[in-house]
């Protein structure tokens, strides 16, 4: 309910009498579960950043070619985001309402994350099969579609999840400019 709240209200502008509202019971008998609003906050986001390395560690363990570990990490990220939109929201969103040490643990999570791109696209760039000439910024942008998608995927709208996922991969493939005989780009 946390998430809901702070996914519609914002972080700022829900209290703990909402909270508590919101899963039947007084706000002073939250304080049994929870110790406070913000660590509702970091508990989400962390989780959040948790589940996103867990699932890319999941889809590249399994091969060795750097295109399909670039797609397949690029699958995982955009269906998460499509799966998870609040907390994508509130992660992004929020990441300024964190104090420390809550605020340095998510941003050592994002930045390891990050980084997991980074490597698989300059894995690509060292294999001859990427061509483009920054690492880094090629893993933001990456990391942007599936963020992006957040913000307008429905289940029920006009684009099924899976034709979304793949497209998505696609356009992160030719964004490094991927080539090779694994490759098919239309």
């Amino acid at each position: 309910m946390a998430l809901e709240l702070f996914a519609g209200k914002g972080y700022e502008a829900t209290t703990m009498a909402d909270i508590g509202e919101a899963v039947g019971m007084r706000a002073p008998s939250l304080y049994k579960h929870v110790a406070s609003k913000q660590d509702l906050l970091a508990q989400i986001m962390e989780a959040t950043m948790r589940e996103l390395l867990a699932a890319n560690r999941a889809a590249v363990a399994t091969t060795t070619d750097p295109v399909e570990r670039l797609r397949r990490a690029t699958e995982a990220h955009v269906r998460y985001h499509a799966r998870h939109r609040l907390e994508a929201f509130v992660g992004n969103r929020e990441i300024r309402s964190l104090t420390e040490p809550h605020r340095g643990r998510v941003l050592e999570l994002r930045a390891e994350y990050e980084t997991r791109f980074r490597d698989l696209v300059q894995a690509g760039i060292a294999a001859g099969v990427f061509a483009v000439a920054s690492a880094r910024l090629a893993s933001y942008a990456i990391l942007d579609l599936g963020m992006g998608l957040a913000a307008w995927y429905r289940e029920d709208g006009e684009h099924a999840e899976d034709a979304v996922v793949w497209q998505y991969s696609e356009f992160a493939l030719r964004l490094v400019g991927a080539k090779g005989p694994a490759l098919e780009l239309n």
